[in-house]
């Protein structure tokens, strides 16, 4: 079997991964969470990493990039680049669902018991969070959405599961709202990590689902809202 080097790139939220595998393996990730990180030291991750790996532009077969939803501003930026690249190096582009990854991330991690379920879960704003539902055969339950939550949301989906399971970036904010009650389980600080794309996007090359370089967009879910700033009040 060739072996197949994808450079893999995830800044759905406010942290800024870039990673390498080869044939669905990781070989090296840098995770970065730092204020400004992506359009400040995206590209150079993406050297280091090569560096730290030996590797070149020219050895990579493909990038994948975590396509949302999430940060809108943060997915612009990572698109852009992942885009760039592969105009450059005439090589394809493939998108992963950012809440797929995150919840094969987290499988890989913790495992998955049976007649739970799990919601893997990006920070929104206020109580709303972009999330999806897999049970114990990792099958997707619910698709991508946006989800107001309150303490009395999971009381249907308790009809069916012993327990449901939140973690990402937008699960952290609920661990006082469900700390009553032992059949939410609420994973703070697991965050999003291009590590997670590794076997997504080499199943995706070899099946040669690839996206079109010129017309391919970030998966927003929702639009872009500007909040208009406030206007100062000068003295007299």
């Amino acid at each position: 079997m060739m072996n197949n080097l994808i450079l893999q790139i995830d800044t759905s939220t406010a942290v800024c991964s870039v990673a390498l595998s080869e044939n669905g393996q990781t070989l090296q990730v840098i995770d970065l969470d730092e204020p400004n990180a992506h359009a400040a030291k995206l590209t150079i991750l993406i050297e280091e990493i090569l560096k730290q790996t030996s590797r070149k532009m020219q050895d990579l077969n493909a990038v994948a990039v975590s396509m949302g939803p999430g940060s809108y501003t943060g997915l612009r930026i990572g698109v852009s680049t992942a885009k760039g690249l592969c105009y450059a190096l005439d090589i394809p582009l493939i998108a992963i669902n950012t809440l797929e990854a995150l919840f094969l991330g987290y499988k890989g991690q913790f495992g998955l018991k049976k007649d739970e379920a799990y919601l893997p879960m990006l920070d929104a704003r206020r109580m709303e969070v972009y999330s999806a539902v897999y049970n114990h055969d990792a099958t997707l339950e619910r698709a991508t959405s946006a989800e107001i939550i309150d303490v009395d949301y999971f009381n249907e989906l308790l009809l069916n599961y012993h327990r449901v399971h939140l973690f990402g970036s937008g699960a952290d904010k609920f661990q006082d709202l469900f700390s009553a009650t032992d059949r939410v389980d609420v994973l703070s600080g697991f965050k999003v990590s291009a590590a997670f794309l590794s076997p997504l996007a080499f199943d995706k090359f070899q099946r040669k689902e690839f996206e079109d370089v010129a017309y391919f967009e970030p998966f927003y879910l929702k639009d872009f809202v500007v909040t208009p700033a406030k206007k100062k009040v000068g003295l007299l």
